[in-house]
């Protein structure tokens, strides 16, 4: 969360339109989607803290939830992942574990990250946070293959695919959990060229 608060605090990013990958697996999750009640009091709370102003909190929470216009489901396994009817070319693009997550193997990964990069302008970033040689994740007691993604497939795969990387930062995992095996995780912005 300190490396969001650091790179949407340098005023680099411009435009209207910020798109957030996320997976959501469980059936709850769906639901508030659907709802349009996920919860981002927790996210809020911290990225509060994180910029020091946590007396705000109230009023922050109702801007954030004032901020996000649409949520859209996507659909994987076609070629376009949304209607981008629905919703702009983003100016910004957010991606937190998602490639990993959705992707079988390296050319799935590939194919997953060219969807994804449909939905960026030209000229503007793509923000990806994540984990290294994971294999697993579980949520509600559930356990989720993932595709185990090597800092040196992201970093060639975004050139491919043309993005300029402009900041990378490797970090290794520093708390143990049952809930997933990544060893490292990359914090990464790239700008889109091509």
């Amino acid at each position: 969360m300190e490396r969001f608060h650091h790179a949407f605090s340098t005023g680099e990013f411009k435009g209207n339109v910020l798109t957030l990958a996320l997976v959501l697996l469980s059936t709850i999750s769906i639901q508030c989607v659907n709802t349009g009640a996920f919860g981002w009091s927790h996210t809020s709370t911290l990225a509060m803290e994180i910029g020091g102003k946590s007396n705000q909190y109230e009023d922050n929470e109702t801007v954030l939830k004032k901020a996000i216009t649409h949520v859209v489901k996507c659909d994987v396994s076609k070629e376009n992942l949304i209607d981008l009817l629905v919703i702009k070319q983003a100016d910004c693009l957010v991606i937190f574990s998602v490639l990993e997550a959705i992707s079988k193997d390296r050319d799935d990964f590939v194919r997953n990250l060219r969807k994804l990069s449909k939905l960026l302008k030209c000229g503007v970033h793509i923000i990806i946070y994540c984990g290294l040689n994971v294999t697993y994740f579980m949520v509600q007691g559930e356990r989720f293959h993932t595709f185990k993604n090597k800092k040196h497939i992201l970093g060639s795969e975004l050139a491919n695919e043309g993005f300029v990387i402009n900041h990378w930062e490797v970090f290794q995992r520093t708390s143990e959990s049952h809930l997933t095996d990544f060893d490292s995780a990359v914090f990464c912005m790239a700008i889109k060229e091509k």
